[in-house]
């Protein structure tokens, strides 16, 4: 059974840190690209962050510079280190897997990131 299970979300105050981890197990597929995305009431879902396989990454402009995705391959796990946080980084946080031999995706059930000022 596949699963993608995310941890470390919370409430911390502005300026503070918080580490998100995201693991993802039960599937004979390599991974090929492993993200974070985030949702804040009455907005859409974005990409925060993304790593692939080879270890390029890319993030959203709002987080250059505070926010760090690292993934550690042996263990299907990704990492978003995420720094100066203020209240505009406050929502949900979703981790995607997507596969590399086939065209998945999957998404864990979020975790919820707030920031208070």
């Amino acid at each position: 059974q596949v699963q993608l299970v995310e941890s470390g979300g919370g409430l911390v105050q502005a300026g503070g840190s918080l580490q998100l981890s995201c693991v993802f197990s039960g599937s004979i597929f390599s991974i090929n690209t492993m993200g974070w995305y985030r949702q804040a009431p009455g907005k859409q879902r974005e990409l925060v962050a993304a790593i692939t396989r080879a270890g390029t990454t890319n993030y959203v402009d709002s987080v250059k510079g505070r926010f760090t995705i690292s993934r550690d391959s042996a263990r299907n796990t990704a990492y978003l280190q995420m720094n100066s946080l203020n209240s505009e980084d406050t929502a949900v946080y979703y981790c995607n897997v997507r596969l590399l031999e086939i065209p998945k995706d999957y998404w864990g059930q979020g975790t919820q990131v707030t920031v208070s000022s």
